[in-house]
Protein backbone atom coordinates (compact mmCIF):
# COMPACT_ATOMS: atom_id res chain seq x y z
CA UNK A 1 0.00 0.00 0.00
CA UNK A 2 1.35 3.42 -0.95
CA UNK A 3 0.68 6.55 1.11
CA UNK A 4 0.40 9.74 -0.94
CA UNK A 5 0.23 13.26 0.49
CA UNK A 6 -1.21 15.95 -1.77
CA UNK A 7 -0.92 19.70 -1.35
CA UNK A 8 -3.61 22.38 -1.51
CA UNK A 9 -6.29 21.68 -4.14
CA UNK A 10 -8.46 24.80 -3.73
CA UNK A 11 -11.16 23.55 -6.06
CA UNK A 12 -8.84 22.33 -8.84
CA UNK A 13 -10.44 19.00 -9.67
CA UNK A 14 -9.14 18.51 -13.21
CA UNK A 15 -5.46 18.71 -12.15
CA UNK A 16 -6.29 16.34 -9.30
CA UNK A 17 -7.65 13.81 -11.79
CA UNK A 18 -4.48 14.10 -13.89
CA UNK A 19 -2.29 13.71 -10.81
CA UNK A 20 -4.16 10.62 -9.63
CA UNK A 21 -3.88 9.16 -13.12
CA UNK A 22 -0.14 9.88 -13.11
CA UNK A 23 0.43 8.03 -9.83
CA UNK A 24 -2.04 5.28 -10.82
CA UNK A 25 -3.89 5.79 -7.55
CA UNK A 26 -6.00 2.78 -6.59
CA UNK A 27 -8.53 3.19 -3.75
CA UNK A 28 -8.36 -0.56 -3.13
CA UNK A 29 -4.58 -0.46 -2.69
CA UNK A 30 -3.40 3.05 -1.79
CA UNK A 31 -4.18 5.73 0.77
CA UNK A 32 -4.47 9.43 0.04
CA UNK A 33 -4.21 12.37 2.43
CA UNK A 34 -4.91 15.91 1.21
CA UNK A 35 -3.19 18.39 3.50
CA UNK A 36 -6.06 20.85 3.65
CA UNK A 37 -7.70 23.55 1.51
CA UNK A 38 -9.77 21.30 -0.70
CA UNK A 39 -11.99 24.22 -1.70
CA UNK A 40 -12.18 27.87 -2.78
CA UNK A 41 -10.58 30.13 -5.38
CA UNK A 42 -10.56 27.36 -8.00
CA UNK A 43 -13.44 26.40 -10.29
CA UNK A 44 -14.60 23.00 -9.01
CA UNK A 45 -14.85 22.84 -5.23
CA UNK A 46 -18.00 20.73 -5.29
CA UNK A 47 -16.39 18.19 -7.62
CA UNK A 48 -13.37 17.91 -5.34
CA UNK A 49 -15.56 17.26 -2.30
CA UNK A 50 -17.66 14.67 -4.13
CA UNK A 51 -14.53 12.91 -5.38
CA UNK A 52 -13.03 12.74 -1.91
CA UNK A 53 -16.28 11.47 -0.42
CA UNK A 54 -16.42 8.80 -3.09
CA UNK A 55 -13.05 7.35 -2.09
CA UNK A 56 -14.42 6.39 1.33
CA UNK A 57 -11.79 5.15 3.78
CA UNK A 58 -9.08 5.31 1.11
CA UNK A 59 -8.84 9.11 1.35
CA UNK A 60 -8.69 11.59 4.22
CA UNK A 61 -8.30 15.32 4.35
CA UNK A 62 -7.05 17.83 6.81
CA UNK A 63 -9.06 21.00 7.23
CA UNK A 64 -7.39 24.16 5.98
CA UNK A 65 -8.34 27.80 6.43
CA UNK A 66 -10.41 27.80 3.22
CA UNK A 67 -12.29 24.68 4.30
CA UNK A 68 -13.12 26.21 7.67
CA UNK A 69 -14.16 29.41 5.91
CA UNK A 70 -16.61 27.46 3.75
CA UNK A 71 -18.10 25.91 6.88
CA UNK A 72 -18.23 29.32 8.58
CA UNK A 73 -20.08 30.84 5.63
CA UNK A 74 -22.46 27.88 5.51
CA UNK A 75 -23.28 28.36 9.20
CA UNK A 76 -23.92 32.10 8.80
CA UNK A 77 -20.83 33.28 10.70
CA UNK A 78 -19.33 35.20 7.78
CA UNK A 79 -20.40 36.32 4.30
CA UNK A 80 -18.56 34.95 1.30
CA UNK A 81 -15.79 37.23 0.08
CA UNK A 82 -15.60 38.65 -3.45
CA UNK A 83 -12.91 36.17 -4.51
CA UNK A 84 -14.60 33.14 -2.98
CA UNK A 85 -15.82 30.43 -5.34
CA UNK A 86 -18.05 28.59 -2.89
CA UNK A 87 -21.48 29.03 -4.46
CA UNK A 88 -21.41 25.68 -6.26
CA UNK A 89 -21.12 23.94 -2.90
CA UNK A 90 -23.52 26.18 -0.97
CA UNK A 91 -26.23 25.94 -3.66
CA UNK A 92 -25.81 22.23 -4.47
CA UNK A 93 -28.62 19.74 -3.81
CA UNK A 94 -26.11 17.60 -1.90
CA UNK A 95 -24.80 20.58 0.06
CA UNK A 96 -25.59 19.10 3.47
CA UNK A 97 -23.83 15.82 2.70
CA UNK A 98 -20.71 17.61 1.46
CA UNK A 99 -20.57 19.96 4.44
CA UNK A 100 -21.18 17.17 6.94
CA UNK A 101 -18.38 15.11 5.40
CA UNK A 102 -16.07 18.13 5.49
CA UNK A 103 -16.61 18.97 9.14
CA UNK A 104 -15.83 15.37 10.08
CA UNK A 105 -12.35 15.57 8.56
CA UNK A 106 -9.23 16.12 10.65
CA UNK A 107 -7.15 18.98 12.01
CA UNK A 108 -4.04 16.81 12.34
CA UNK A 109 -3.09 13.24 11.48
CA UNK A 110 -0.24 11.01 12.63
CA UNK A 111 1.50 7.96 11.20
CA UNK A 112 4.58 6.02 12.24
CA UNK A 113 6.79 5.68 9.16
CA UNK A 114 10.08 3.81 9.27
CA UNK A 115 10.05 3.95 13.06
CA UNK A 116 9.59 7.75 13.17
CA UNK A 117 6.66 10.12 13.59
CA UNK A 118 4.96 11.67 10.56
CA UNK A 119 2.74 14.54 11.73
CA UNK A 120 0.40 16.04 9.13
CA UNK A 121 -1.15 19.51 9.51
CA UNK A 122 -2.36 22.16 7.10
CA UNK A 123 -0.20 25.13 8.09
CA UNK A 124 2.08 24.67 11.10
CA UNK A 125 2.73 23.68 14.68
CA UNK A 126 3.55 26.10 17.48
CA UNK A 127 7.07 25.67 18.92
CA UNK A 128 6.01 24.57 22.44
CA UNK A 129 3.71 21.81 21.17
CA UNK A 130 4.91 18.22 21.04
CA UNK A 131 3.42 15.72 18.58
CA UNK A 132 1.15 14.47 21.37
CA UNK A 133 0.12 18.04 22.27
CA UNK A 134 -0.71 18.79 18.64
CA UNK A 135 -2.90 15.71 18.26
CA UNK A 136 -4.67 16.39 21.58
CA UNK A 137 -5.38 20.04 20.74
CA UNK A 138 -6.47 19.11 17.22
CA UNK A 139 -8.89 16.69 18.87
CA UNK A 140 -10.40 19.50 20.96
CA UNK A 141 -11.05 21.45 17.78
CA UNK A 142 -12.47 18.43 15.96
CA UNK A 143 -14.88 17.87 18.85
CA UNK A 144 -16.14 21.45 18.52
CA UNK A 145 -16.59 21.05 14.76
CA UNK A 146 -18.55 17.84 15.15
CA UNK A 147 -20.60 18.94 18.16
CA UNK A 148 -24.10 20.37 18.43
CA UNK A 149 -22.87 23.97 18.98
CA UNK A 150 -20.81 24.17 15.78
CA UNK A 151 -22.59 27.35 14.63
CA UNK A 152 -21.60 29.09 17.88
CA UNK A 153 -18.01 27.98 17.36
CA UNK A 154 -17.86 29.57 13.90
CA UNK A 155 -19.18 32.88 15.25
CA UNK A 156 -16.05 33.14 17.45
CA UNK A 157 -13.49 31.47 15.15
CA UNK A 158 -12.32 34.50 13.17
CA UNK A 159 -9.61 36.82 14.51
CA UNK A 160 -5.86 37.09 15.18
CA UNK A 161 -5.88 37.25 18.97
CA UNK A 162 -4.52 35.78 21.14
CA UNK A 163 -1.37 35.53 19.05
CA UNK A 164 0.46 33.23 21.47
CA UNK A 165 -0.38 29.94 23.11
CA UNK A 166 -0.88 29.63 26.85
CA UNK A 167 -1.93 26.41 28.55
CA UNK A 168 -4.41 28.41 30.62
CA UNK A 169 -6.40 29.55 27.57
CA UNK A 170 -10.02 28.41 27.59
CA UNK A 171 -13.17 28.62 25.53
CA UNK A 172 -13.25 30.56 22.27
CA UNK A 173 -9.75 32.02 22.71
CA UNK A 174 -8.22 28.58 23.17
CA UNK A 175 -9.88 27.20 20.05
CA UNK A 176 -8.99 30.31 18.03
CA UNK A 177 -5.28 29.89 18.75
CA UNK A 178 -5.47 26.22 17.75
CA UNK A 179 -7.26 27.14 14.51
CA UNK A 180 -4.76 29.85 13.66
CA UNK A 181 -1.70 27.71 14.34
CA UNK A 182 -2.92 24.66 12.45
CA UNK A 183 -4.50 26.45 9.48
CA UNK A 184 -3.04 29.97 9.07
CA UNK A 185 0.45 30.27 10.55
CA UNK A 186 3.56 30.81 8.46
CA UNK A 187 5.78 32.93 10.69
CA UNK A 188 6.17 33.19 14.44
CA UNK A 189 8.68 34.67 16.86
CA UNK A 190 11.19 32.80 18.99
CA UNK A 191 8.65 33.18 21.82
CA UNK A 192 5.88 31.61 19.72
CA UNK A 193 3.94 34.76 18.77
CA UNK A 194 2.19 34.26 15.42
CA UNK A 195 2.26 36.76 12.55
CA UNK A 196 -0.50 36.61 9.92
CA UNK A 197 0.12 39.44 7.44
CA UNK A 198 3.19 38.16 5.59
CA UNK A 199 2.76 35.53 2.88
CA UNK A 200 6.08 35.75 1.05
CA UNK A 201 8.91 33.26 0.77
CA UNK A 202 10.70 32.03 3.87
CA UNK A 203 13.85 33.94 2.85
CA UNK A 204 12.17 37.28 3.65
CA UNK A 205 10.45 37.05 7.04
CA UNK A 206 9.11 40.15 8.80
CA UNK A 207 11.41 41.63 11.44
CA UNK A 208 11.38 39.67 14.66
CA UNK A 209 9.78 36.59 13.08
CA UNK A 210 10.92 33.44 11.32
CA UNK A 211 9.29 30.46 9.62
CA UNK A 212 7.57 28.44 12.35
CA UNK A 213 9.69 25.40 11.50
CA UNK A 214 12.96 27.28 12.07
CA UNK A 215 12.23 28.37 15.65
CA UNK A 216 15.04 27.06 17.88
CA UNK A 217 13.90 24.40 20.31
CA UNK A 218 10.71 23.51 18.39
CA UNK A 219 9.35 20.44 20.19
CA UNK A 220 8.27 18.66 16.99
CA UNK A 221 11.79 18.85 15.53
CA UNK A 222 12.27 15.12 16.14
CA UNK A 223 9.29 14.26 13.94
CA UNK A 224 8.65 14.84 10.25
CA UNK A 225 5.95 17.50 9.84
CA UNK A 226 4.11 17.54 6.51
CA UNK A 227 2.10 20.64 5.65
CA UNK A 228 0.67 22.77 2.84
CA UNK A 229 -0.71 26.33 2.95
CA UNK A 230 2.47 28.18 1.92
CA UNK A 231 2.52 28.39 -1.89
CA UNK A 232 5.40 30.91 -2.01
CA UNK A 233 7.51 28.46 -0.03
CA UNK A 234 6.69 25.67 -2.45
CA UNK A 235 8.15 22.18 -2.37
CA UNK A 236 10.54 21.55 0.49
CA UNK A 237 11.85 18.18 1.60
CA UNK A 238 14.01 17.83 4.69
CA UNK A 239 14.29 14.97 7.15
CA UNK A 240 12.01 16.91 9.51
CA UNK A 241 9.76 18.69 6.95
CA UNK A 242 7.65 18.14 3.85
CA UNK A 243 6.08 21.24 2.29
CA UNK A 244 3.55 20.41 -0.44
CA UNK A 245 1.68 23.56 -1.56
CA UNK A 246 3.12 24.36 -4.99
CA UNK A 247 0.50 26.89 -6.05
CA UNK A 248 -1.86 24.91 -8.25
CA UNK A 249 -4.62 27.52 -8.11
CA UNK A 250 -2.10 30.23 -9.08
CA UNK A 251 -0.85 28.40 -12.18
CA UNK A 252 1.90 26.39 -10.50
CA UNK A 253 1.86 22.64 -10.01
CA UNK A 254 -0.23 20.21 -8.02
CA UNK A 255 2.11 17.99 -6.03
CA UNK A 256 1.90 14.55 -4.49
CA UNK A 257 4.62 12.94 -2.44
CA UNK A 258 4.83 9.20 -2.05
CA UNK A 259 5.99 8.55 1.49
CA UNK A 260 8.85 6.11 1.87
CA UNK A 261 10.45 4.62 4.95
CA UNK A 262 13.25 7.22 4.80
CA UNK A 263 13.48 10.81 3.48
CA UNK A 264 15.63 9.53 0.62
CA UNK A 265 12.77 7.28 -0.50
CA UNK A 266 10.23 10.08 -0.88
CA UNK A 267 9.00 10.49 -4.42
CA UNK A 268 7.66 13.82 -5.73
CA UNK A 269 5.07 13.67 -8.52
CA UNK A 270 3.71 16.87 -10.07
CA UNK A 271 1.33 17.99 -12.79
CA UNK A 272 1.15 21.49 -14.21
CA UNK A 273 -2.00 23.52 -13.54
CA UNK A 274 -3.73 26.29 -15.48
CA UNK A 275 -4.09 29.47 -13.46
CA UNK A 276 -7.52 29.37 -11.83
CA UNK A 277 -7.22 32.45 -9.59
CA UNK A 278 -5.69 35.78 -10.61
CA UNK A 279 -3.55 37.60 -8.03
CA UNK A 280 -4.67 40.92 -6.61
Amino acid sequence: MALYLIGDLQGCDEPLQRLLDTIAFSPSRDHLVVLGDLVNRGPASAQVLRRMQGYGDSAQSLLGNHDLHLLGVAHGARKAARKDTLAAVLEAPDRDAMLDWLRHQHMALHRVIGGGDLLMVHAGVLPPWTVADTLRLAGELEAALRGPDVAAFFRTMYGNEPARWRDSLAGAERLRVIVNALTRMRYCSAEGEMEFESKGAAAGPPEGFMPWFDVPGRKTAGATVAFGHWSTLGWLSRPDLISTDTGCVWGGCLSAVRIGATPQERELIQVKCPQAQKPG
